[in-house]
């Protein structure tokens, strides 16, 4: 298939009043698309602009949802903070200080990132590592921590607003290898960000190369968390260095690794376009695999017919699907999420239309402190109508696959937001939790050096305890 380059080109907040597609909102639109864009990130490009979306009908457009800012994204409250201090004409920082100030009201790192999840070695932590789950260990390159676009609903949103405290990434001391090298019962390693394919090919070499070598046979499979398949295709198809990176991809595989890419699609849109597929194709031919996962969006994909086509069509060009996650509670979460019933609804209205080779996929599932729990389902039991879940992955991976109840909450979005079912006062997991809890607690170095101390305790520690995570 033949497709022509094009130059990526970048639009942020400073191109809202120019941007043409845009002139067709009136001042006041493009005014609240400023205030919300000066305080969550916000960044598309040419690709997504022009091909993607269409502009006959915004704003339920979901691709428009999923990458220019809306009023609601921020409560009443913050923004009117910021429209104040923009109609008065605040200067530049007061601006910075007021948007990082409401930043740290969002819950920036859901409970975990920045000590839980962080490993040590010589009693020091591991920059740019987390290493939640036995095989699996998650790396952040220092190089790869933004995106061709940001998703409005991003987990990680706090990556890429300029507070360094809240920044994850690696140091240039390759640390990061030598606690990967130790670790022998590591089996998976996960590139993730930001988005590692921002890097040039010779700078994603730097990172993955190593763990081609012989010391680092225990790895058997290496990962790329991306959104590059759908936000910016021709990087694996006319970029200057795309064959570079598909010869990297080869080179992963015929050293025996197992190359997964872990391609973030939020809706059936962002496969429709001739590059997309064949960008897919190239991957795959390579020897990679590409496995496919999104959170379920309000505004954009919270429709079971949207997930089932785009699953059929992932099945139908060799993609694998993977996982539906369910939105976390950080950012504008408020405006995205859903109740965890009509997740599952959502789940189970696609699943059923779909054939086995697209039930590879799992979900609705929870990334939170403990584990990723899914919600299997709702049934009565003895009278009373409960929530089945499971854990999908767990800190101990004996909790995981063990059926556990919660009681029914129609209103509830999160694992920290339902009560154990059958007059329990636990969940079967928690007191183990605690345990894990309070071995970590204390003061906890942090990655730059800061101290932070946890404090929690009996229904503040359990409430903690369930939050999000981010792992992948």
């Amino acid at each position: 298939m033949s497709i022509t380059p094009r130059k990526l080109k970048f639009y942020g907040v400073r191109d809202i009043d120019t941007l043409p597609q845009l002139q067709r909102l009136d001042a006041d639109q493009r005014f609240e698309m400023k205030v919300v864009s000066n305080v969550l990130p916000f960044r598309a490009n040419s690709y997504v602009v022009e091909e993607l979306i269409d502009w006959d009908n915004i704003p339920n457009d979901p691709i428009y949802q999923l990458t220019f800012m809306q009023k609601g994204m921020l409560d009443t409250r913050h923004f009117e903070r910021m429209a104040d201090a923009l109609r008065r004409g605040a200067s530049k920082e007061e601006v910075q200080a007021l948007a990082n100030a409401i930043r740290l009201e969002l819950n920036p790192h859901p409970a975990g990132q920045m000590t839980a999840n962080v490993p040590l070695m010589n009693d020091e932590p591991v920059p740019g590592v987390q290493h939640k789950y036995r095989e699996t260990c998650l790396v952040f390159p220092s190089h790869g921590q933004t995106c061709h676009s940001y998703c409005t609903f991003c987990f990680r949103w706090a990556q890429f607003v300029g507070m360094e405290d809240l920044r994850f990434a690696t140091d240039e001391s390759k640390r990061f290898q030598r606690y990967l090298s130790q670790h022998k019962e590591l089996t998976d390693v996960l590139f993730t960000g930001g988005d590692p394919m921002i890097m040039a090919a010779k700078n994603l070499a730097l990172y993955i190369e190593p763990l081609l070598e012989p010391e680092f046979e225990h790895i058997q499979t290496i990962r790329i968390g991306t959104k590059s398949v759908a936000y910016w295709p021709y990087r694996f198809v006319t970029d200057k260095d795309a064959d570079d990176v598909l010869r990297l991809f080869e080179k992963i595989v015929n050293a025996g690794k197992h190359l997964a890419i872990m391609g973030h699609y939020n809706h059936w849109m962002e496969l429709s376009t001739d590059v997309a597929r064949e960008a897919i194709r190239r991957i795959r031919s390579t020897g990679a695999q590409i496995r496919t996962q999104s959170p379920l969006i309000k505004h954009i994909n919270d429709s079971p017919d949207v997930w089932a086509r785009m699953w059929k069509e992932q099945v139908r060009i060799g993609c694998i699907p993977y996982y539906m996650f369910v939105e976390r509670e950080t950012g504008a979460q408020d405006y995205f999420s859903v109740p965890l019933i009509r997740a599952w609804e959502v789940f189970h209205g696609a699943f059923q239309q779909v054939s086995g080779l697209a039930r590879t996929v799992r979900g609705p599932s929870m990334s939170a402190y403990p584990g990723k729990v899914a919600v299997e389902g709702v049934a009565e039991v003895n009278g009373e109508k409960v929530f089945v879940l499971t854990f999908l992955q767990g800190r101990n991976p004996d909790w995981c696959k063990r059926p556990f109840f919660a009681k029914f909450d129609s209103n509830a979005t999160w694992l920290d937001q339902l009560k154990p079912a059958f007059g329990e006062e636990k969940f079967f997991f928690e007191d183990e939790l605690a345990r894990i809890v309070k071995k970590r607690a204390g003061v906890v170095p942090l990655i730059d050096g800061l101290t932070v101390t946890l404090k929690a305790r009996d229904a503040q520690e359990r409430a903690a305890a369930l939050r999000a995570s981010p792992d992948e």
